[in-house]
């Protein structure tokens, strides 16, 4: 089973059919088929091997700089500490295991559901 993370905390995976394509970290966003116009894809799923490959931050980006406006799900080893920046990247949620969701509890991701707010940028700002 799996765990679902949103900026409001552990739910279900609700996601009831249509299009996904999976992308690992290796793969190329413009490899996606459909990728130039993202006909029909209704989510992508990008596959987090290790906590400490950043690769998939840069697929999202990469992602949502072509036009993606979809669903787009980090899969696998992301870190409760690494949810603001999954984030920012263009991640609408995290998928975790439940034992990593048992090791970081809800409330850990919470305290970086405000996002926006945990960057230096803003804080260079104020």
């Amino acid at each position: 089973m799996s765990v679902i993370v949103t900026d409001s905390g552990f739910g279900p995976d609700d996601w009831a059919g249509g299009v996904v394509v999976d992308i690992g970290p290796a793969d190329e966003p413009a490899d996606v088929p459909g990728a130039r116009r993202f006909d029909g894809v209704e989510m992508i799923r990008v596959a987090f091997a290790t906590f400490s490959d950043g690769r998939g931050f840069t697929i999202a980006r990469n992602l949502r700089a072509m036009g993606y406006a979809g669903r787009l799900r980090a899969v696998g080893h992301v870190l409760a500490d690494q949810y603001a920046m999954a984030r920012r990247a263009g991640f609408d949620e995290v998928e975790i295991a439940d034992d990593l969701a048992a090791r970081q509890p809800e409330a850990q991701w919470r305290a970086r559901a405000d996002w926006r707010a945990h960057d230096y940028q803003s804080r260079l700002r104020t």
